[in-house]
């Protein structure tokens, strides 16, 4: 039997989509499972659209394709949902994750959605009170696990502070802050 989860990132050039991606498939990786996290390369400019992708399972992947019907999709950039299509593929059993203001009602609302699991989180505005800057991505991955508990919160959130401190060994505050905006856009998405 196939358990495995196929996520899609949509964010823009500098968002940190490929980022979360790769911490995501790390902390899995850790937690022993099997993971794939790559980026699709289009035009690689700051602030145009770009996509990431992640597959988790507990027995080996075997697919090496795009993916194209993921059961989770998440959000870095709402302004995204009127240039992209970003439900694309996601089957009427899945996640959507927007880092919005909105409620999840309001995204419902706005992409005309039926069934689904829709989840929000401000988590630009996380990351500016924690980061000091508008980096969406790390307080999405604490969305990710709260919204599809595909990974243990504390076991991930150790990983994920274990890799940053390794990429900013000089700058602790900015793996303190990352680590704050996880936690904060676990316990503070909601969902409907």
């Amino acid at each position: 039997m196939d358990n495995t989860v196929e996520i899609r990132w949509h964010g823009r050039g500098g968002q940190g989509a490929k980022t979360a991606a790769l911490l995501f498939g790390e902390a899995a990786l850790s937690l022993g499972k099997f993971i794939q996290a790559f980026p699709e390369y289009g035009p690689e400019r700051m602030g145009a659209p770009v996509a990431s992708f992640n597959r988790i399972s507990t027995e080996p992947i075997r697919l090496h394709c795009s993916i194209t019907n993921p059961g989770i999709v998440i959000v870095l950039d709402q302004t995204l949902m009127g240039k992209v299509d970003v439900t694309e593929g996601l089957p009427a059993t899945g996640i959507l994750i927007v880092n919005t203001t909105d409620s999840p009602a309001e995204v419902r609302a706005k992409l005309k959605l039926q069934g689904l699991k829709v989840f929000t989180v401000d988590a630009s505005g996380i990351s500016k009170a924690t980061i000091g800057r508008d980096i969406p991505n790390t307080p999405l991955l604490g969305a990710l696990v709260k919204a599809s508990n595909l990974l243990d919160f504390a076991s991930m959130l150790k990983d994920t502070e274990e890799k940053l401190a390794i990429k900013f060994k000089s700058k602790p505050e900015i793996v303190k802050g990352n680590i704050e905006a996880i936690k904060r856009a676990y316990n503070e998405v909601k969902g409907e």
